[in-house]
C-alpha cells in the first residue's frame, strides 16, 4: 500500500514508491509558492458524461440496498433467534448487526448523492428519494442536506466550514464535551493515556453523529446563520431538528419540519413493528445498524478531512479550490467499492464536482491526478489504523510556518507539543 500526500518533512526529495504502508511523498521546493488550478481547468480534464447521472443505474443500486438490508433482516428475524446455542446467537446477532450496518451505510450514501443532486437531473426525484433514504435511518435529509451544502462549499475554512473544524491551541481546552468534561489540568494530564483515549474514541464513534444533529458540534464559529445567545437556550438554537434553528435560513423552515415529519413517520413505524415483535427484536434487527452506521458516517468524514500533512485555512486565505484539496482519499477495498460506493475511495473529486454521480467518480478522479500532481492526497493505509492514529495525533492546529495562511496539525511542526 502507498501514501501519495504533500510532504512538508521531505519536501526538496524526489517522489519514493513504497509496497509497505511507509509514505510515498511529493512536492514541490518548501520555498515555491503553491500553485492551484483554477476550477474551470479542473473541470475542463473531467469527461462530459461524468457530469449526466443516469437514473435507472442510481435506482438499480437504490433498490439492490435495500433489497439486501429487508433480506438479510429477515433471515435474521426468521432463524437467529431459533440457535440454541446462546454465544453462538448473541454472535450471530453481533454479526448481522455488523454486516447490517454495512449494507444501511451504503443507503445513507445513496441518499447523500440525492442531497448532492448526484442521484439525477431532477432535483424533486433527488429530494423524494433522498428523504425517503434517509428517514428510513432516522436522518433528518433536508436539515443535512443544507447543513452538507455549506460544509461542501467551505472545506476546510477554519470559520465557516460545517463539519470536523479542527480545535486550535488557543480553544482546544474549551471544547468540554471533547474533553469528557474534564478541566484543563485534567485533560492535559490525562490526554495521551490510552484508555482515555480509547473512551473518547468510542464517544466520538458511537456519539458524534447524535451531538453534531443537536449542537452543530464541530463546525466553525461563523457558520452560523444568526448568531444565538449564550448558554442553554443558545445551545437549543443550532439543532438540525428546529426549523428556526441558526443553521439554517428562513427559507429553509419549511423543508427541516418535513425532515422531522420523516423522522416521526419512521419512529411510528417502529414504535408498530416493536407491538408486533417486541422492543428486543427491534432493537437487535434496527437500533443496532443505526450505530453502526453512523460509525461509519462519523470516521469516514473525520478521515477525509484530518491527516497529517493536509492543511486548513484561515479566513483570508481559503479559496474554495484549496479547501476541496485539503480532503483525504483512502481505500477501504471491496466494502469501499461495493457497499460504500466509492465515498471513501474518491472523495476528492466529490469535494470538487459532487454533482459527479459515485458511478463516475473513480474516471472522474483518474482525470485530474496527473494534472493535481502533489496537490491530490491518497492514503491507502489501514483505515481503522488510521482512524486510531489520526484520532491520538491530531488534537490542534497551529500557523504553518512554511505556508502562509494555512494551519497543519501542532505535532508535524518541529518543537510544537
Amino acid at each position: 500500500m502507498t501514501v501519495t500526500t504533500r510532504s512538508r518533512k521531505a519536501a526538496a526529495e524526489p517522489e519514493v514508491v513504497s509496497s509497505s504502508a511507509s509514505s510515498t511523498t511529493s512536492s514541490s521546493q518548501e520555498t515555491e509558492a503553491i500553485e492551484y488550478p483554477d476550477i474551470k481547468t479542473i473541470r475542463d480534464a473531467i469527461p462530459d458524461h461524468c457530469f449526466r447521472p443516469r437514473v435507472w443505474i442510481s435506482m438499480s443500486y437504490f433498490i439492490r440496498d435495500f433489497a439486501m438490508a429487508f433480506g438479510l433482516g429477515y433471515l435474521a428475524w426468521q432463524y437467529i433467534p431459533m440457535i440454541a446455542s446462546t454465544p453462538l446467537r448473541y454472535g450471530a446477532w453481533a454479526l448481522y448487526g455488523y454486516l447490517q450496518g454495512l449494507i444501511c451505510t451504503g443507503i445513507w450514501i445513496l441518499a447523500h448523492e440525492c442531497g448532492h443532486g448526484a442521484f439525477s437531473r431532477h432535483v424533486w426525484f433527488n429530494n423524494v428519494m433522498g428523504w425517503i433514504g434517509h428517514s428510513f435511518l432516522l436522518v433528518p435529509f433536508f436539515s443535512w442536506k443544507f447543513s452538507h451544502h455549506r460544509h461542501h462549499r467551505y472545506t476546510g475554512h477554519m470559520e465557516k466550514d460545517m463539519a470536523f473544524v479542527p480545535a486550535t491551541e488557543a480553544d482546544r481546552n474549551a471544547r468540554t464535551i471533547a474533553n469528557l468534561y474534564m478541566d484543563k489540568e485534567t485533560a492535559e494530564m490525562f490526554e495521551d493515556v490510552p484508555i482515555v483515549q480509547l473512551v473518547k474514541l468510542m464517544f466520538h464513534q458511537l456519539a458524534g453523529w447524535q451531538v453534531y444533529l443537536l449542537f452543530n458540534a464541530s463546525a466553525g464559529k461563523a457558520s452560523k446563520q444568526w448568531e444565538t445567545g449564550k448558554g442553554a437556550v443558545g445551545w437549543l438554537r443550532v439543532s438540525h431538528f428546529e426549523p428556526t434553528s441558526a443553521v439554517f435560513r428562513d427559507s429553509e423552515a419549511i423543508y427541516i419540519a418535513l425532515s422531522d415529519l420523516g423522522l416521526m413517520i419512521m419512529g411510528y413505524i417502529l414504535y408498530q413493528a416493536a407491538q408486533v415483535v417486541g422492543w428486543q427484536m427491534v432493537g437487535l434487527l434496527y437500533f443496532q445498524q443505526y450505530f453502526w452506521v453512523h460509525h461509519w458516517l462519523v470516521a469516514i468524514t473525520y478521515l477525509h478531512h484530518t491527516h497529517e500533512e493536509v492543511h486548513h485555512f484561515d479566513a483570508d486565505s481559503w479559496t474554495f479550490v484549496k479547501g476541496a484539496l485539503a480532503t483525504v482519499d483512502r481505500d477501504f477495498g471491496f466494502v469501499g467499492k461495493h457497499l460504500f460506493h466509492n465515498i471513501i475511495d474518491h472523495h476528492v473529486v466529490h469535494h470538487l464536482f459532487p454533482r459527479i454521480p459515485f458511478y463516475y467518480a473513480e474516471e472522474a478522479t483518474n482525470s485530474i491526478r496527473p494534472m493535481l500532481g502533489p496537490l491530490y492526497h491518497r492514503d491507502d493505509r489501514s483505515f481503522m489504523g488510521q482512524l486510531w492514529h489520526s484520532f491520538t495525533t491530531c488534537k490542534f492546529v497551529v500557523p504553518d510556518p512554511k505556508v502562509p495562511g494555512a494551519l497543519i496539525w501542532a505535532h508535524t511542526v518541529q518543537g510544537t507539543q
